[in-house]
């Protein structure tokens, strides 16, 4: 009894020094792919004026623009976060000069940490492979599935079931993951039911369905990973991606961004909640690049309608939002360079 009573204070001793020191055992990052200020707005006052996101007190502002120009894509937006580099657009996980360079989630794992990625979009989309990847050109998506096989990443859920079975050189990487202890799962129930090992979700056959087709998926199976990856005593890093807040901004459909930044907002509101609960877990939320140019001419709060107006189809090279929960979370205010992100966690972490 005496031992058990030690081990316990001695448990409670080290969380109150590493909260003290304000370094996070844990680390989840959340992306909402093209999402600007005008996005989380439109989602705010559609919502009444209030989103999860204001419990986040620390908000700074991100420079975007990548190695080759003044408005990034997807591919180096991602590797920015990912990779801390500056590369060229169109490209993953490598700098401007080709060279592969390690990720966050990859550094990660080499030190241990349980690791996963959850999106709204094919797992082999330009977000979710920057963290896992490195190739030239981000359409290259059998390559880029073939890169998960190259990891141990503990969880990874989304769509592009074809790129891993449905191949040009006819490689069948389910069965490869199987043989490499992953449990498979092919809808979100079967994701939810697996409470521990390693987890393949291949939910869609490409990509995602829009909201609300695809339900609670993104904050069912963001919980669903987190509950897998706390079995890790060491801690674990997760990305999450809101992947069609970026898709709704292309087609300049203001009602379909209020229904994607509300599902994003829903999974940000859980990680929270976890967040709070736990005490040992930072949270960022922050985006790639904004999409659409999205502003508001008027608008009726009480209402909670806007009229929308576009500046473009494609992404602007405005700073994103980045706000931060947690333990570490006062390293991220003010103007940052996308780049900065990876570097902070790597430490926070001490990688």
């Amino acid at each position: 009894m005496k031992k058990l009573l030690v081990l316990s204070l001695s448990v409670m001793l080290f969380s109150l020094t590493v909260l003290a020191q304000g370094k996070p055992k844990n680390v989840v990052l959340l992306i909402g792919d093209g999402m600007g200020l005008a996005q989380i707005y439109a989602g705010m006052v559609a919502n009444g004026n209030k989103l999860q996101l204001e419990r986040c007190k620390n908000v700074g502002f991100v420079k975007t623009y990548s190695a080759s120009h003044f408005t990034t894509d997807s591919g180096a937006g991602g590797t920015a976060l990912a990779c801390g580099v500056k590369t060229k657009n169109g490209m993953i996980g490598m700098n401007a000069d080709s060279m592969a360079v390690h990720s966050i989630l990859e550094l990660a794992e080499k030190n241990s940490l349980a690791t996963g990625i959850v999106s709204a979009c094919a797992v082999t989309h330009a977000t979710p492979a920057s963290f896992i990847a490195h190739v030239n050109n981000r359409n290259m998506y059998e390559e880029i599935a073939t890169d998960y096989l190259k990891t141990d990443i503990d969880v990874f859920v989304g769509g592009g079931r074809k790129y891993f079975e449905e191949r040009a050189d006819n490689r069948n990487l389910i069965d490869e993951l199987k043989a490499k202890n992953y449990q498979v799962a092919y809808t979100i129930d079967d994701v939810k039911a697996i409470k521990s090992g390693k987890l393949a979700g291949l939910l869609y056959e490409d990509q995602n369905p829009a909201m609300p087709e695809r339900g609670k998926m993104l904050p069912d199976a963001t919980m669903a990973a987190i509950e897998i990856l706390d079995n890790n005593k060491k801690g674990f890093f997760l990305m999450v991606e809101g992947s069609q807040i970026d898709w709704a901004s292309h087609d300049n459909d203001g009602a379909q961004i209020v229904k994607e930044m509300l599902d994003f907002d829903e999974t940000v509101g859980r990680v929270l909640d976890y967040a709070q609960k736990h005490g040992n877990t930072l949270v960022i939320i922050t985006a790639d690049h904004e999409t659409g140019g999205l502003t508001f001419p008027t608008g009726n709060i009480k209402a909670g309608t806007f009229d929308a107006a576009f500046t473009t189809k494609g992404h602007t090279g405005i700073p994103v939002p980045v706000f931060a929960f947690g333990p570490g979370a006062d390293k991220f205010g003010g103007f940052i360079e996308n780049i900065s992100i990876k570097a902070k966690i790597e430490k926070l972490l001490r990688l």
